[in-house]
């Protein structure tokens, strides 16, 4: 919602300024250059990546769009469940997670932590990090390189959108450039229609170099960031799994791994420890 505001204000902030000198926004309005920004932009994503890629581009900015990061509800759910799954195992043995595990949409635990059960990565990061450990086919100091690995693989996939939108960013002046540089091309070719219409025609090949200014630092460029800021917190969310479980599996007593994973996080998102005990004893009634 926040980025949506950001994106109004920019409008609002450029076209009011513009006006105020006097300008009509009409002006702005010209169809050409913006199907020749368009396309030379959507040309420039299909040369540079793949159906995978822009799929992945589409899904991180309709996210931040929606508002879908990390927030205190997602990190107060994920340390709640660790701690049940950490207390259900130390009092019966790992073995009592197994069906929690295979069937986490029927798990009397898991259901009760919406914010990870309906998120795929997160569910399944933390169930194929608890796998191996109850079957017995990893030592629990082996666990941290085996988690590692597929945080490295998810990092590795959750920024290839922030490279393809930091490049569009980077090439939209260029591009606008392009677009006006037709629009010129266009006005040489009617130089001799008088002063009036040379002066409109120019000013409409103008627009492409605004508009592609304006699509850089007013919009691409900021979405990246925010596409960036998410992801990093993403990957502290998943670190927190790893290093509770890890430090569980390793003999530590459940509470602690908990605080573990709750100092993993970003501190505007969790609980002072003090709270965090109040939440867990009242979750453990």
């Amino acid at each position: 919602m926040l980025l949506i505001v950001g994106y109004i204000v920019v409008i609002l902030g450029g076209a009011i300024g513009f006006m105020m000198a006097g300008g009509h926004l009409s002006s702005l309005l010209v169809p050409s250059e913006f199907v020749s920004l368009g396309g030379l932009t959507l040309g420039m994503i299909l040369i540079a990546s793949n159906p995978a890629g822009i799929k992945s581009l589409i899904a991180a900015v309709v996210s931040v769009l929606k508002g879908g990061y990390v927030q205190k509800k997602d990190v107060e759910e994920l340390l709640k469940l660790q701690y049940e799954l950490y207390n259900t195992a130390r009092r019966n043995g790992l073995i009592a997670l197994e069906d929690h595990v295979m069937d986490p949409k029927k798990s009397a635990i898991f259901s009760k932590f919406p914010t990870l059960t309906n998120n795929h990565g997160r569910l399944e990061f933390l169930t194929n990090g608890l796998k191996p450990l109850i079957d017995g086919r990893i030592k629990p100091e082996q666990l941290e390189s085996l988690m590692q690995v597929t945080m490295d693989a998810h990092d590795e996939e959750l920024s290839e959108p922030i490279h393809l939108l930091q490049l569009v960013g980077d090439s939209l002046p260029g591009l606008g450039i392009i677009a006006a540089v037709l629009g010129i091309i266009h006005t040489m070719a009617i130089v001799d229609s008088g002063a009036a219409m040379v002066g409109k025609s120019v000013a409409a090949a103008l627009t492409g170099t605004l508009l592609g200014v304006l699509g850089a630092y007013g919009f691409v460029n900021p979405t990246a960031a925010k596409v960036k800021a998410n992801n990093n917190l993403e990957t502290q969310y998943f670190t927190a799994v790893m290093k509770g479980l890890c430090g569980f599996a390793q003999g530590m007593n459940p509470i602690m791994a908990v605080e573990i994973a709750r100092r993993c996080m970003d501190h505007h998102l969790t609980p002072s420890a003090e709270k965090l005990e109040e939440i867990l004893k009242g979750a453990a009634k």
